[in-house]
């Protein structure tokens, strides 16, 4: 019993996992309009860190780390206790290159 308990996420990740998705759909929208795109990776709730990939258009903008943190982890901070930064999945595989 101990063991499913463990193994099962809590009703917190869950719920911060539901309000970055939604908060990301709404955010897609205008990413959209410029031909790119914004998939939810991977919530941390232990660290605060939310996972993206841009996609699209925004995968190879110069400007995709200003859209990031100036828009996408504001936005996010100020909606979801909890989040303290967002990170972009295409910027940490080129790190790891």
């Amino acid at each position: 019993m101990l063991s499913t308990m463990l193994s099962q996420p809590s009703k917190f990740v869950i719920i911060m996992k539901d309000k970055v998705q939604d908060t990301l759909n709404e955010i897609r929208v205008a990413l959209q309009q410029d031909g790119g795109d914004i998939a939810l990776v991977d919530v941390d709730e232990e660290t605060g860190t939310v996972r993206v990939e841009l996609q699209g258009a925004c995968r190879g903008c110069p400007y995709s780390q200003l859209t990031l943190t100036g828009y996408v982890e504001r936005i996010l901070k100020e909606r979801i206790p909890g989040v303290k930064e967002v990170l972009n999945v295409n910027l940490e595989a080129l790190k790891m290159d």
